[in-house]
């Protein structure tokens, strides 16, 4: 089938190139424009541009969709289909309608639960068992549109949203291509969401990091994990930063203030809602590498009975 992608991020290129192997036409693919990266701020093209640039598939990265530049573009690729996966822009009603077979996105939820920005991040910081991806015909809606096809994926005990990124990423591609593959023969069905589920995935910011120890030691693992590798959860001990890697709620109680920390040696144990205890496992103190508790530990221990700050 003759394609127009959008797609910006890693997560994206592994449909694109299940496409290209799939035998399918990519005629040209839509990203994001290129950002300044790092301290040095180098400007840095997304991975979608760098797949397209190897494989010689013209790419295209306008700021905006609505001033008509890219309509002219896409009706002189003349797509069949548009597939859209992770691209970060909202498509106008003249695109989605742009094609023969309209516009079909590839959203990492089950939908109609975790319509929006992040809905890997969320799922796991809500402490969700499962997720999934749902392959869907676009409207001008934020991911309301009729559901073509849908696959169930269990959340790992320990995985964080990194993991779950790279998992679905791989589900995603190949839903897509089986998608498709009916819609081309014509077996492809149409589902409207229900109205009942529904929950929004918001864009995550930093200020959503910040620990809060009166929440429960499992909410907060649920956050370590789901916020992991960005913005990643941190709290502030002494006015410095100490991002949290990795975190477990411990089967034990206390009856210390939130926050208070009850266990300093090699370990760290730290006081939270409910009388709930979570461990520190990993961490990255502001200005060092990321690096166990023990190694912390050995260097800037940090003593039992502290009260983290709370902010």
């Amino acid at each position: 089938m003759r394609i127009v992608f959008m797609g910006t991020p890693e997560y994206s290129v592994k449909t694109l190139k299940a496409l290209t192997d799939a035998g399918h036409e990519v005629v040209g693919a839509f990203a994001q424009p290129d950002k300044p990266v790092g301290r040095k701020r180098i400007l840095t093209p997304p991975p979608v541009k760098v797949f397209c640039l190897e494989h010689n598939i013209p790419v295209f990265q306008p700021d905006t969709l609505r001033d008509g530049k890219a309509l002219e573009i896409i009706n002189e690729l003349a797509p069949e289909l548009i597939v859209v996966v992770a691209y970060g822009k909202i498509l106008p009603k003249e695109i989605l309608n742009s094609a023969k077979y309209g516009c079909i996105n590839g959203h990492a939820s089950l939908l109609p639960a975790y319509r929006g920005a992040s809905p890997i991040q969320w799922a796991i910081v809500s402490g969700e068992s499962e997720t999934g991806v749902t392959i869907m015909y676009m409207d001008e809606g934020m991911d309301t549109g009729d559901i073509i096809e849908t696959e169930r994926v269990k959340i790992g005990d320990d995985e964080t949203a990194d993991e779950l990124f790279e998992r679905l990423s791989y589900v995603s591609a190949d839903l897509t291509v089986k998608t498709i593959e009916k819609i081309a023969d014509g077996t492809a069905t149409r589902t409207p969401q229900s109205s009942d589920g529904i929950s929004y995935a918001p864009i995550l910011k930093k200020e959503m990091a910040l620990m809060d120890f009166s929440k429960t030691a499992k909410t907060l693992e649920f956050m370590v994990r789901g916020l992991y590798s960005w913005p990643c959860a941190y709290f502030l001990l002494e006015g410095k930063r100490i991002k949290v890697i990795k975190a477990k709620a411990l089967d034990i109680t206390t009856d210390k203030p939130c926050g208070t920390v009850i266990l300093s040696d090699t370990r760290l144990y730290i006081a939270c809602g409910d009388g709930s205890v979570l461990e520190l496992l990993e961490v990255q103190p502001e200005g060092s590498k990321a690096m166990a508790v023990s190694v912390m530990q050995n260097g800037r221990k940090i003593p039992v009975g502290t009260l983290i700050e709370k902010v």
